[in-house]
């Protein structure tokens, strides 16, 4: 028993070993996603609003504000990853994980904000049809910034999956949106000599576009917050667990899991045999705590009752 206690001491030191420097790695893949995002997002802002006023296009124009919501929005990325490594303290017992979720939240606000403003210019510019007559200059900026875009989103994509971060993923859809914007105004530039009111009409299909993001991002940030309801799998992955400590059916029962961004907290009940003493259920359920940190990455408090 005390051979047990030693090595389950031990895994617990490693396992404490691997989420610092998990978090470390992911501190500063957000960081890297964060600051090339800034860099290359003000670049093609410069590039598209300078586009935009030699046009007239507010298509373009918008496009260029969307870009700039994108530095922005990678401020947040970098703040939020900052905020939620910092280790739990006194008024934060379970850490500072949740303020991705904030920050998450903040970018789908300014993403509603940019969408509404260029739907109003759109129409604005639609009911007055103006026409705006493009040129090379945009079709070449357009073109780098659905390439640049695109490569962006794909990097904030894979980060999020390698940092299982929501901010990173939001971030990456902040880039696809305006990847996909760019590619429908170059349309629009292709077909503009046609039709006196494409770009009124595409600034109202980008801002829309904008508008879903904003939507999307907002939705799945609040249900988080707010709290779900733990996946069906959890609970056989927890008599998976208790089949290798004991032969005792538990009954598991009365499952919530309570997500903090970067760390769980499961709280669950079980059944013990009425003749175990209190000492004997105590280190059984602190047994099954450490297999289910071990095994699931999950801080678990297991409520106790008798059959």
């Amino acid at each position: 028993m005390q051979y047990y206690f030693c090595k389950q001491n031990l895994l617990l030191v490693l396992k404490h070993d691997q989420k610092i420097n998990i978090g470390n790695r992911n501190r500063k893949l957000a960081y890297t996603e964060g600051w090339l995002s800034i860099g290359i997002n003000i670049l093609l802002f410069a590039l598209k609003y300078w586009a935009g006023i030699v046009t007239g296009s507010v298509a373009i124009i918008a496009d260029a504000w969307h870009t700039l919501s994108d530095s922005l929005s990678s401020v947040f990325v970098i703040v939020g990853a900052k905020v939620s490594s910092k280790p739990p303290d006194k008024k934060h017992p379970f850490g500072h994980g949740r303020a991705e979720l904030i920050a998450s939240v903040l970018i789908a606000a300014l993403l509603g904000f940019v969408a509404y403003e260029f739907i109003t210019q759109s129409i604005t510019k639609f009911i007055s049809k103006e026409e705006v007559i493009f040129g090379t200059i945009a079709i070449v900026v357009t073109i780098m910034s659905v390439v640049f875009k695109e490569i962006l989103a794909q990097y904030a994509f894979w980060a999020a999956r390698k940092t299982g971060s929501g901010l990173l993923k939001a971030d990456g859809f902040h880039h696809r949106t305006d990847a996909i914007s760019s590619a429908i105004i170059l349309v629009g530039i292709l077909l503009g000599k046609y039709f006196w009111w494409i770009d009124a009409v595409l600034g109202i299909v980008v801002s829309l576009m904008i508008l879903y993001a904003a939507y999307d991002i907002l939705k799945d940030s609040i249900s988080r917050l707010l709290g779900e309801a733990p996946d069906p799998e959890l609970k056989n992955k927890l008599v998976d667990i208790a089949a290798k400590i004991t032969d005792i059916e538990l009954n598991i029962h009365h499952i919530h899991l309570h997500n903090y961004g970067n760390h769980n907290e499961l709280t669950f009940h079980i059944k013990l045999p009425k003749k175990m003493s209190v000492e004997e259920a105590h280190s059984f359920s602190d047994k099954f705590e450490k297999q289910i940190s071990n095994d699931l990455n999950i801080t678990a408090t297991i409520h106790i009752e008798s059959f």
